[in-house]
Formats: C-alpha cells, structure tokens, sequence
C-alpha cells in the first residue's frame, strides 16, 4: 500500500506539496565578493522545510560544475552564475516571477 502524504492527503507518488511549494517561493539571486577577489552567487529565499535544499544544490553544483555549499537557508555557489542559475531554477519548476536577480 502507497503511504498518504499528510499535507495534501495524496498518495505519496502523486503528491504537490513540493510543487506549490516551489511556484511559492520568494527567491533572490546575487553575487557577492569575497577574499582574494571571489565572486560566489548566493541563492536565499528557498523555504528548507518544504523543498531538500541538499539536492537543489547538488542539481545545481553538476549543472553549472561547480563547487558551492549550504549554509543556513542560503545556496553558496563558486563563480558568478546569476543567470544560469535563473534558467535551472525555472526548469526545476520554480516560477520565474518570483525569482529575483540582483
């Protein structure tokens, strides 16, 4: 038998939650320089408690090969990839309304 997702009560194969989660979200792009001149794209906004942040940044690590990290609820990422990180966070299903690049 198929467990029942508690927040929709759909099938656990079937469920949204994850889906209205992400058209939800408020997410703001930008770049930030550090030590010795690094340019890291930082990635705030994405609610951890209804989307695996872990795997967001993996997907978004081997697209753009490159290294970053989580900290808190912010994606650290190596390199500045404002744009690119537009386009991958669109086809994971985010809206594009709500992503903000600054």
């Amino acid at each position: 038998m198929s467990n029942i997702c508690s927040k929709c009560g759909l099938p656990k194969e079937l469920c949204v939650c994850q889906t209205i989660a992400k058209e939800s979200q408020k997410v703001v792009i930008k770049t930030e320089k550090r030590k010795f001149g690094k340019v890291y794209t930082l990635i705030t906004g994405i609610d951890t408690t209804e989307i695996n942040i872990d795997n967001l940044t993996k997907t978004l690590k081997s697209k753009l090969a490159c290294g970053g990290t989580v900290k808190g609820n912010t994606i650290e990422l190596q390199g500045n990839h404002t744009k690119n990180v537009k386009k991958i966070l669109v086809e994971q299903g985010f809206a594009p309304e709500t992503i903000e690049t600054k």
